[in-house]
């Protein structure tokens, strides 16, 4: 279930302008949507994707306006990549890149989003086993 819905996206393309790019063919809503998302998650993996995103099955657990702005910068983004229609693309071009760079700070820990839950850490199962695991770091030869 994604966090946008088509019809949201009317914040920042009009109806007809959408109509026109996709070809009222909703399928080229919808994959752009996904894609946007996909991207916006590769920028927020210290994040609980599923609390932020959701899952196929469940709406997601918080509901940001910044993420959803987000998501929808870099969706109409991958729609004005089809086709230019009487839109000012730089104008979309220069809020994908801002939306990157935004991503990119949260990533970085420059920028904190109140409310965004962090990923629980990573379980991993010890085997069981008597296998011992050793090394050391290359030997130095050294000439004075």
């Amino acid at each position: 279930m994604p966090i946008i819905t088509p019809t949201e996206l009317d914040t920042h393309l009009y109806p007809e302008v959408m109509a026109a790019l996709t070809r009222d063919d909703n399928t080229i809503l919808s994959r752009a949507i996904t894609a946007a998302e996909q991207e916006v998650k590769l920028y927020l993996g210290k994040f609980d994707l599923t609390a932020l995103f959701g899952t196929e099955s469940e709406a997601p657990a918080v509901d940001d306006a910044l993420l959803k702005q987000l998501v929808k910068d870099v969706a109409c983004w991958h729609l004005l990549r089809l086709s230019n229609n009487g839109t000012e693309i730089s104008v979309f071009r220069t809020a994908y890149q801002d939306a990157l760079s935004t991503l990119k700070n949260i990533m970085t820990g420059q920028a904190m989003p109140a409310g965004w839950p962090y990923a629980g850490p990573a379980t991993t199962e010890l085997t069981d086993g008597n296998a011992v695991n050793w090394g050391s770091n290359e030997r130095r030869n050294n000439h004075y």
